[in-house]
């Protein structure tokens, strides 16, 4: 569950309250970690895997009535950003008026000495805030297309506040969690956005023509899913260049996240063994081609940069042996995902007796269907899948609970749930639909909406099957 589905009344789950009680319900299931999505912010679709930098954190995710405690909002403030519904975020009121309301506390902030020590160890982070400073001088076009280099200060001052106090109530809430014996588990975009602060001050490392735009560009050739492939349009990393400097970079990404989290799964792992690429003027992803990754390379430089944090290889998609021999010496864990079990194979990964302990195991990812959704929308594949779990009774509406124990009983070493799987909510709550523009992201939850849980079950099944 991602940080901007907590509940809470200002529109996006937020580091305060809502965080804590969300903490203290997954201490009482007897769950060890939470997994959330990329913490850097998102695009204009509202993206988190497409950002203006991966060294920024989301200023959305402030908690505003930590600042009106710290005499920085006032009550009238408050009531004037409150929500309309608590039932999903509320993107548009945030990008016309967040940034405002955090400029007002920004400007009775007056311990600037902290902001300044956190953005001195943080020299990524204070690229990205005055790359937005300067990209609101320039009326907010894409860099490529910036026509002066002046910086809009007052801009500057506000990112600069909010990306330190976002630091500050995350490392209140990770304290809190740990007081918890509950780790959280980060997510790293493989790629980053062609308009970011990574690519403006570091252009060498990606593959770009003279006036910084991509010259080959990510994406996923066509498959069962998608006749025309995926053309996502992030520029590409120049692996060469970034080889000559021991993947400096990446290195220090990867040590950022480790100071915010205590794991974090690489989403598109296997663009480290090849990644496709796709000519920048292309229509589609059709005429793509293969191009040899960096391999354990890279691998080790994570490695050595991710500490005791745990490594989670998101090796699913387009999986050739390749692929399957660098997770392998990686020792990184993969992911199996129960959705992708049923479809004819009967040697698939997926299935969860072939899991081995060395796995993380998902009822399903924020990219697919609810597992209620999955099951009522999967009449093909319906009696073969309650067949494999076990459950006999004509009466398939009551089957989850057989399904959820089978996951849990498996032999990955690690189970993690969408919190829609632990409410058992269906195709209406889903993160995110691949391929579709609007409508994504923007699930939140109700506190009240968790008393609907059965905690002691999920406790119990947890000791059962020795997850404590």
């Amino acid at each position: 569950m991602h940080v901007s589905t907590l509940w809470g009344d200002y529109s996006i789950g937020s580091l305060g309250k809502g965080a804590c009680e969300w903490i203290d319900f997954l201490s009482d299931c007897g769950f060890t970690y939470w997994q959330v999505l990329p913490f850097c912010l998102p695009d204009d679709c509202n993206s988190p895997y497409k950002s203006f930098s991966a060294f920024s954190l989301n200023p959305y995710f402030i908690d505003l009535d930590i600042l009106r405690e710290d005499g920085l909002l006032t009550e009238s403030e408050l009531l004037s950003a409150r929500q309309e519904t608590p039932y999903s975020c509320e993107f548009v009121r945030l990008s016309c008026e967040r940034m405002a309301l955090l400029g007002k506390a920004a400007h009775r902030f007056d311990e600037w000495d902290k902001v300044d020590a956190f953005l001195a160890s943080h020299p990524h982070t204070d690229d990205f805030c005055r790359f937005m400073a300067q990209r609101e001088k320039n009326g907010g076009k894409p860099w490529q297309e910036w026509t002066c280099d002046e910086t809009d200060e007052d801009a500057l001052k506000v990112w600069r506040f909010s990306q330190y106090e976002v630091f500050t109530q995350w490392k209140k809430i990770r304290e809190y969690a740990k007081n918890k014996n509950i780790k959280i588990i980060g997510d790293i975009p493989i790629y980053v956005a062609p308009d970011s602060s990574d690519v403006k001050f570091s252009p060498s490392l990606f593959q770009l023509d003279r006036n910084g735009n991509p010259t080959g560009v990510a994406g996923c050739p066509p498959d069962y899913f998608c006749e025309d492939g995926q053309l996502w349009g992030n520029p590409l990393y120049d692996w060469d260049k970034m080889a000559k400097d021991g993947y400096r970079w990446w290195r220090e990404r990867i040590s950022f996240m480790a100071e915010l989290f205590d794991g974090m799964r690489i989403d598109h792992f296997r663009a480290l063994s090849s990644y496709y690429s796709i000519p920048a003027d292309a229509e589609n992803a059709r005429h793509g081609k293969w191009m040899k990754g960096p391999g354990m390379a890279l691998v080790n430089a994570i490695k050595e940069s991710a500490g005791d944090a745990l490594i989670i290889a998101e090796d699913l998609g387009d999986i050739d042996d390749g692929v399957r021999a660098l997770v392998d010496e990686s020792g990184f864990p993969g992911m199996r995902v129960f959705q992708f079990a049923f479809f004819g194979d009967r040697n698939s990964p997926h299935l969860p007796h072939t899991y081995i302990n060395n796995c993380v195991a998902y009822t399903g990812t924020h990219d697919n269907n609810t597992l209620l959704g999955f099951i009522w929308e999967n009449a093909e594949h319906r009696d073969e899948i309650l067949e494999y779990c076990g459950y006999t009774s004509p009466d398939w509406n009551k089957c989850y609970d057989t399904i959820l124990r089978t996951m849990f009983g498996s032999s990955a070493g690690l189970f993690i749930l969408p919190v829609q799987d632990v409410l058992l909510y269906g195709n209406d709550t889903r993160m995110n639909k691949p391929g579709e523009k609007d409508g994504n992201w923007s699930l939140r939850l109700t506190k009240e909406q968790l008393s609907a849980v059965d905690r002691q079950k999920f406790r119990r099944w947890n000791e059962i099957y020795g997850r404590i």
